[in-house]
């Protein structure tokens, strides 16, 4: 009898251990750390000063974009990118997006929430996986004034 109750209280603990790993999973999917690809601010300081085929996709909002953007931004000021208002203004982008092969790295101010929108637009309007990427703490972790504009 103490070996069947053993054996219950074991397998309704590996049961409950397996749900919670499951919805561990879940959430950070949800919040999006493992499902979107990111490039550091050294990254594209290399890939700005090699003259590397990329497009910089600044989603800043106007104030933020005059105060201070990289060299080479295409200015959208989408943020935060929550509405179907906000999403028209890559209308005027788009055709330059999908005419390219060139990796798209989205600047944000904060490289989280309004960079993960833009990533999933994208990906909803046909801009393939793979070359797209979110500048790694955004626009206010840049740390490279000799390439911001002002």
């Amino acid at each position: 009898m103490k070996m069947k109750r053993f054996s219950l209280v074991l397998v309704v603990l590996t049961v409950f251990a397996l749900l919670l790993t499951g919805c561990t999973k879940n959430e950070d999917k949800k919040e999006g750390s493992a499902e979107f690809n990111y490039r550091t601010a050294e990254e594209v300081k290399a890939n700005i000063e090699n003259n590397d085929d990329i497009i910089l996709l600044d989603i800043q909002p106007k104030d933020a974009w005059n105060e201070h953007h990289i060299q080479g931004a295409i200015p959208t000021h989408a943020y935060p990118v929550e509405t179907e208002e906000d999403k028209a203004k890559f209308d005027g982008v788009m055709s330059d997006l999908e005419s390219s092969e060139a990796p798209i790295i989205i600047v944000c101010p904060g490289g989280k929430k309004g960079a993960e929108r833009t990533y999933k637009y994208l990906l909803e309007k046909g801009i393939k996986e793979d070359r797209l990427f979110i500048l790694e703490n955004g626009q206010n972790g840049w740390p490279y004034d000799e390439l911001l504009e002002k």
